[in-house]
């Protein structure tokens, strides 16, 4: 008779049977990849030819009226003068070239296409690129675009209600939202817990964002912070409110999105497949009430952070 019970146990192994098993892959997932409320929120206007001229009024006090009593008979004249020479806002592109080779497109295109990834990749970094440059640019980004009489410098060093408040008395024509790096945001509300006034939230494209005054602020990581120290913006928005707007060249070979193209170059002789990638964008402020900075906000002056800019 068999004795089972001392016979070893044999079973098939796991590595062994993962052989045989198809396992779930995903796309690359891309940490860089930020929500990009900026461009979001931005109205973006058609430019012709890459060149937005921008027309404002020449000594706008200088425009009389008056408020007349029944028997006066005369009329007060004026006219409405313009800067002679306005400035122009031409178009900057963000561009790369991507490469792949035909034999790993050809061969390694499943569950997931080579090249669409390769593609969806590289347009997001772009894009990333694009809102940093709306930001940073030393031509037409937002930093380098305020007047020097709508800046203004915190109180204590960190974020408060008060100077939140002082941003809003610079930019109180239908102000659309702050503009600040998510540990300024942060900082502004610990100050405003430590007051006893937390500010409540309110719900936009699906996602919370703190408030103060009923007026969002928005997270971006754009904004630098340089020995511990960041900016807080407050921006109006639109055409029609004289705001901040974005400018893009529309109607481009291979289009993909607004002022975005993909087109392709050609395979070369060394089997690599070649795609321009080319986003065409700046912005303008119409008017110099448009947007004002909250300059030297400390984001937390019990700890060290090391200087960024993207």
């Amino acid at each position: 008779m068999t004795d089972y019970q001392n016979i070893p146990q044999q079973a098939l192994g796991d590595h062994a049977a993962r052989q045989l098993a198809n396992a779930t892959k995903t796309v690359p997932q891309l940490s860089t990849i930020s929500p990009r409320w900026l461009v979001h929120m931005l109205q973006w206007l058609p430019v012709e030819a890459g060149i937005f001229r921008l027309n404002r009024v020449k000594n706008a006090s200088n425009v009389q009226v008056a408020c007349s009593q029944r028997d006066e008979a005369e009329l007060p004249q004026t006219y409405v003068d313009y800067e002679q020479n306005p400035r122009e806002y031409f178009l900057n592109a963000v561009t790369t070239v991507l490469d792949v080779h035909t034999r790993v497109s050809d061969l390694y295109s499943s569950p997931h296409d080579q090249i669409r990834e390769q593609l969806r990749l590289t347009i997001e970094t772009i894009k990333e690129r694009q809102e940093s440059e709306l930001i940073n640019n030393p031509e037409y980004g937002l930093l380098s675009n305020i007047d020097p009489t709508q800046r203004i410098s915190t109180l204590t060093g960190a974020p408060t209600p008060d100077d939140l408040d002082e941003l809003l008395t610079k930019v109180w024509k239908e102000p659309g939202f702050f503009l600040a790096h998510p540990l300024a945001i942060a900082a502004f509300g610990r100050e405003c817990t430590r007051r006893g006034v937390p500010p409540p939230t309110v719900s936009l494209f699906g996602s919370q964002f703190l408030t103060w005054r009923g007026v969002p602020l928005v997270p971006s990581d754009k904004l630098p912070i340089v020995d511990g120290k960041t900016q807080i913006l407050l921006l109006r928005v639109g055409e029609k409110r004289q705001g901040v707007v974005g400018l893009f060249q529309p109607g481009l070979a291979g289009e993909q999105s607004p002022g975005l193209s993909v087109r392709f170059m050609g395979i070369s002789r060394n089997a690599i497949a070649s795609y321009l990638i080319s986003l065409y964008c700046s912005l303008a402020v119409l008017t110099e009430d448009a947007v004002a900075v909250l300059d030297d906000v400390e984001i937390d002056k019990y700890h060290d952070y090391p200087n960024t800019y993207k």
